[in-house]
This record gives structure tokens, sequence and C-alpha cells, in this order.
């Protein structure tokens, strides 16, 4: 699982410790984690931790790769479950992050640009460089800060835009607590900003559904009435986020900001 994914699991487990229970993420005998799984589940008292396995408080949810549950695999797709809906996860930051992520200041956007350039289907959630430049160019000539974190396997900086190096992607949610606002496509920061309760305009094109992974204290912007999770490179998906334009997402920013 993704980063996005081990954030989704602390959504299923919250609130669990005021009803006096742990969260075990597996398949009832063994923790099913993956190598994200330690630095987003760190501190969280809703879950059970390796070796607590058989604590008497513990209650199992079948949520790992492979069963996620928000979908299952198709015929060249995701097949999304429809009935599926996010609960926004936690991050439980410790004070050394907590000062690192203050360094920063407050009242800033954050910007991503990129997507996970690696996966075949990266270019179906790609709004492109040009569209949040023009973005990044009119809010900066406005008077506002964009940030946009550096990461390996990262792209570019947009140009006018500070570039924030963090240790972790806690260090990240860190920042991002502080900000006003994240500006991005659908992945492991959109759902960040929803546990660290920050407002979000989040480009969902015609992937995924918002219903499925997104926020209703977000801005989901989809160009399609339909969503085909397509494992690879896709016309629809691409013209889904092609007709999604930049005096759009100004204004559902600019909407944001007014209502703050």
């Amino acid at each position: 699982m993704g980063i996005g994914d081990q954030l989704i699991g602390t959504g299923l487990a919250r609130g669990a410790a005021a009803r006096g229970k742990r969260i075990a993420f597996g398949d009832r005998t063994r923790l099913i984690w993956d190598h994200n799984s330690e630095q987003i589940f760190r501190g969280n008292p809703n879950l059970a931790f390796p070796g607590q396995e058989r604590a008497p408080d513990v209650e199992w949810v079948a949520y790992f790769k492979g069963r996620r549950g928000y979908n299952k695999q198709g015929d060249g797709c995701w097949i999304w479950n429809l009935g599926w809906k996010c609960t926004p996860g936690e991050i439980f930051l410790n004070d050394s992050e907590k000062i690192v992520g203050d360094r920063q200041g407050k009242g800033f956007i954050v910007m991503e640009p990129n997507v996970e350039e690696w996966k075949v289907s990266s270019p179906n959630k790609d709004w492109g460089r040009g569209n949040y430049q023009a973005i990044a160019t009119q809010l900066i000539g406005e008077g506002h800060r964009v940030l946009q974190f550096v990461y390996p396997k990262g792209g570019p900086i947009l140009k006018g835009a500070k570039p924030v190096s963090t240790r972790s992607f806690r260090d990240a949610l860190a920042v991002l607590r502080n900000a006003s606002l994240y500006i991005g496509p659908e992945g492991g920061l959109h759902h960040g900003a929803a546990a660290v309760g920050i407002p979000a305009v989040v480009l969902f094109g015609g992937f995924i559904p918002p219903s499925v992974t997104g926020y209703d204290d977000h801005t989901n912007l989809v160009g399609s009435d339909r969503f085909c999770g397509s494992f690879s490179k896709c016309q629809h998906c691409i013209d889904a986020m092609a007709s999604i334009s930049v005096d759009t997402v100004y204004r559902a920013v600019k909407d944001h900001h007014e209502a703050g």
C-alpha cells in the first residue's frame, strides 16, 4: 500500500481507542503492513502494533494490499466500490516534528504538480505542469507564498515556488498542517491534507470518483461522469483532465480563501 492507503487506514481506525479498542490491519492471525505503515501509524493510539496481535482489546479489520475495500481489480482497470466513503485520517506528530513543520510559518499554499511517473497509469492523473504553473504564477503575483515539496523521484519545482525538503512524509505533514490550502492531484498529499484538517482543491479528472476517495470539505474537480480506473494511459482520463480549466481551479482556490 502507498502512503495514501495508510492514511485511509487511520481513518478506518479513528475513534477506536475511545471505544476501548485498537485496530489490527491483517488476516486475524498477523498484521499485514508494508514499508510505509510504521511511519504513518507511529504514535496512533487507535492501532495495534507488531507484538500486540493477541491483546484482548484488538479488533481486526481486513484492510491491506489486495484487500483495500475501495476497489477491486478488473480487466485492465480498477473497479471502484461506490459504497465506500473515506473518513479523514489522522497523523500523530511528536513535538520535534511539529517544530520542524513550524519553521515554514503559516498561511502558505502547498502545490503538488507531480504525479508518480513510474506508474503506467500516472498520465491519467496529470493535470499538466503548465496549468499548475499558471495557477502558481497568479497566486504568487497576488502575494501568496507557494511551497512545493522536494522528494526523491519528484519533478521540477514550479517557478516562484519555495522548494521545501523534508526528512520524511511525516515532516511534510508537519509543514502541511500550517498551510491555508493544498492544490494537487488525488493521492498521498490530498489524504494528508484531510488528516491535518487543511482544505484542498484536488484534481480528480476521470480516473477515480471523489465520492470514493475524496473528502467533503475539499473541492474535488472532475472532468467526466465516468471514472474508468484504467491501469494504462487512457485518452478518456487525459481528456477529462484537459477539460478542467485553469480558471475553474483558480476560482475554487479563491472560494476557499474567501470562505476562510
